[in-house]
């Protein structure tokens, strides 16, 4: 009966989906690649849920915290905060890979590639921002929900919040109805989980099947370090800052070991963005914080993508034998932090904002790209859960500079984690 009780636990369905995934993967890879619609599908259901998701968080955080000024003190803090961890994250990137030099060494001609003409045709010639900037302002609300584009529904919902607010009492039947909407949604989110596990198993039984574990080897130098780094940045630099607001990086963890695991098998940070939202408030975010920050975080805080971006762009001149200034490297920071934030608005977004670094750099040929290929699946993971992890956590440190943060119901939230099975 207890076993039987454990294995209703999602955390335990989604290890074992991973692990027959991966099974599947290496001993049947004809039947891995066939897995592909399953993990597709479990996204495509999450991400159909996404867009009215983050319209009626941040529509009711605004709406709920009610003082405009409040608002931009809250989204202010946000932005620097995000900004300056991310270049943390780009900085603690450049360093482990000038100590440990992946690329060194590796014979360029004798390694697998792949056709990278798709990405450096939509950004060798680099982001064109006055198109991203105005991208940014839906021409049509309709249409920015039906291709959940979270950056202009992210636009709409803010000025919709906004609008909401300045109404006052007259707002308030509006409010309690749209909260009502969500809380449907929500339902709905809980029943997508439920098929996590499937989800998990199809995306990492392709993947396995797919690349396989051979094609990697002669980029597991560059894996082991992008790892390490991940490492060092989560259990190092942002154990640090966790310490200093006064919460435990560990507790946090175990919290949201489901979302991370999720995560893992489906390679997308996207998969669990409406069940962080609402983790987060059981932790002890306010609602208002939360709707605020988690969705703006998975378009500009993105701290794994940084460190795997900073990394991949000097293995690449390691391997072609370019030489890289302490000069060109804080150029590759600073083009970096522009062009980073970029990656939430293009599809295809870690190769074409790669080659968008790569084109403003002028001095690592673009065909490099076709040596990530075959490990950048593999290293997708890596960066999903490091964003993941960078959003919550911000999430907590603008609630808490903002007396927005329930202690009480935060250390209720992790006695229930201990407790539960």
């Amino acid at each position: 009966m207890k076993n039987l009780k454990l294995f209703k636990n999602l955390t335990v369905q989604v290890i074992t989906a991973v692990i027959i995934g991966v099974i599947v993967g290496l001993v049947w890879p004809n039947v891995g690649k066939e897995m592909k619609p399953l993990g597709d599908t479990f996204i495509n259901a999450v991400k159909m849920v996404i867009a009215p998701i983050i319209f009626f968080t941040i529509v009711l955080g605004i709406a709920k915290m009610g003082d405009m000024k409040k608002v931009g003190k809250v989204g202010g803090k946000a932005f620097v905060y995000f900004e300056v961890v991310t270049t943390l994250a780009l900085i603690i990137g450049l360093f482990v890979v000038n100590i440990m030099k992946p690329g060194a060494g590796l014979d360029y001609s004798k390694l697998e590639k792949g056709d990278v003409s798709q990405y450096t045709q939509n950004g060798g010639q680099g982001i064109d921002w006055i198109e991203f900037v105005t991208h940014i302002v839906p021409s049509n609300m309709i249409d920015a929900f039906a291709k959940g584009d979270i950056l202009q529904v992210l636009f709409f919902s803010i000025l919709f919040g906004v609008g909401l607010a300045a109404l006052g009492e007259k707002g308030k039947s509006v409010i309690d109805f749209f909260d009502k909407i969500s809380h449907v949604f929500f339902k709905i989110i809980g029943y997508i989980m439920r098929a996590a596990p499937i989800g998990a198993f199809g995306a990492m039984a392709y993947t396995i099947g797919h690349f396989g574990l051979d094609s990697i080897k002669p980029l597991a130098s560059l894996m082991m370090s992008v790892y390490i780094t991940m490492f060092l940045f989560v259990f190092v630099a942002l154990n640090i800052i966790c310490k200093l607001y006064g919460f435990s990086l560990w507790n946090y963890l175990r919290f949201i070991k489901d979302e991370l695991l999720i995560v893992l098998g489906t390679s997308s940070s996207e998969s669990v963005l409406p069940r962080m939202m609402d983790k987060m408030e059981r932790y002890g975010c306010s609602k208002s914080v939360v709707g605020l920050v988690i969705p703006t975080g998975y378009s500009f805080n993105l701290d794994g993508t940084s460190i795997y971006l900073s990394m991949a762009t000097v293995f690449l001149a390691q391997v072609f034998g370019v030489d890289l200034s302490i000069g060109q490297q804080i150029t590759i920071i600073l083009v970096l932090m522009l062009t980073s934030k970029g990656a939430a608005g293009v599809t295809g977004s870690g190769f074409i904002v790669l080659a968008s670094t790569l084109s403003a750099l002028q001095v690592i040929p673009l065909e490099g790209l076709a040596l990530l290929l075959g490990v950048d699946r593999f290293m997708s993971e890596g960066r999903a859960i490091v964003n993941l992890i960078g959003n919550g956590i911000a999430t907590i440190i603008v609630a808490k500079s903002e007396n927005e943060f329930d202690e009480a119901k935060s250390v209720e939230a992790v006695e229930s984690m201990k407790t539960a099975v």
